[in-house]
């Protein structure tokens, strides 16, 4: 994903092909604001959500967008794709081409999926730096062991990529079905954790990122996140 985050002269100069050197007279002349203020330094840094006016003009004004969906079954997390129905395909919104998939599930996984343009976010929330934990509803082929238990809490070698998951936390419910929550997201790797056991899979259901809660969406059902979701 390429950098959201420029120079002010730069931006400026790629936007109206102004020489960068005339830019430091346009700021001179108070005629570029940022967010509202006037600009003075051309090194300021800005994103792609600052908003720009040159002149009285705006020159940018995208906004942040943050989308919670509940995926079916059957449908692929990627923005484009020949062969199956993607989140993307499933969203009528403005600009919907411009968003990315934050946390994604594999084809008959359903659930939380988060859809935004804010890469800084994306990148943030599902860091397993920053301790922030998925829930998943699980259904399994064979039944819940206490040896299963304490080997999420230490952590499962993966031999392909020599290294161990990080602690995970995996609650029964019934003999065949759990609640397993993690902080990373690591390809199909609740099924991988399972398959150490020889116990398939059956069903994956996010219903939890953080303080992000699915709540009353139907399936296939969207919404943009709440103010408070987003500050939690």
């Amino acid at each position: 994903m390429k950098s959201t985050h420029s120079r002010l002269d730069r931006l400026i100069s790629q936007h109206t092909q102004t020489p960068l050197g005339d830019v430091r007279l346009l700021l001179a002349k108070k005629q570029i604001t940022v967010d509202g203020s006037i600009a003075h330094d051309r090194k300021m840094i800005v994103n792609q959500f600052s908003h720009i006016t040159l002149s009285g003009e705006v020159l940018q004004d995208k906004k942040p967008r943050y989308i919670m969906l509940n995926k079916p079954k059957a449908v692929v997390c990627a923005t484009t794709d020949k062969q199956h129905k993607t989140v993307i395909d499933l969203l009528n919104t403005p600009n919907k081409n411009e968003l990315h998939i934050a946390g994604r599930l594999d084809f008959n996984s359903t659930g939380i999926v988060l859809l935004t343009n804010d890469g800084t976010w994306s990148r943030a929330l599902f860091s397993p730096e920053n301790h922030i934990t998925k829930h998943y509803q699980v259904t399994l082929s064979k039944p819940i062991t206490d040896g299963m238990v304490k080997a999420f809490s230490q952590g499962i070698y993966f031999a392909y990529e020599k290294l161990t998951t990080r602690p995970a936390k995996l609650t029964p419910t019934n003999t065949h079905t759990a609640i397993v929550e993690l902080v990373e997201g690591r390809y199909h790797q609740i099924k991988r954790m399972f398959g150490h056991f020889q116990s398939e899979v059956l069903t994956l259901h996010r219903f939890r990122v953080g303080n992000i809660m699915l709540r009353e969406l139907d399936e296939a059902g969207y919404r943009d996140l709440t103010k408070e979701e987003l500050e939690q």
